[in-house]
């Protein structure tokens, strides 16, 4: 009789928020009152002030992950994605352009890619 070998997977459920839910968050609490939004508050900063927090949640992000610390990681990327959407919006930056450059680029290689913007 062959022995049978069980395999347990676990199963993480995920989210169904995305990016675009993120960035449409955002794009709602810049139209709240700066005294009832942390994202309003950033964005009357002005872009330098987001700017700098977006770099601030880099280095915490790659701390995380040269830490290898899972749940570390996992809360400053989203902290990171948080403050990237609002730098793009106080610039004035939409996501769906991002998306248009991404696409763009997932013609080419990566290499091809980055040989095309030099010069």
């Amino acid at each position: 009789m062959a022995s049978v070998a069980l395999c347990v997977v676990r199963v993480i459920p995920m989210s169904r928020f995305t990016i675009h839910d993120l960035a449409d968050t955002i794009d709602a609490r810049a139209a709240a009152g700066g005294e009832a939004s942390y994202t309003r508050k950033l964005l009357d900063r002005g872009a330098e002030h987001c700017a700098k927090k977006f770099g601030e949640e880099a280095v915490e992000t790659v701390i995380a992950a040269v830490e290898n610390d899972r749940a570390h990681l996992i809360a400053e990327s989203a902290d990171l994605l948080y403050h990237f959407l609002v730098l793009l919006k106080a610039r004035g930056v939409k996501l769906e352009e991002v998306e248009a450059a991404l696409d763009k680029r997932t013609n080419m290689s990566g290499l091809e890619e980055k040989a095309s913007r030099k010069g």
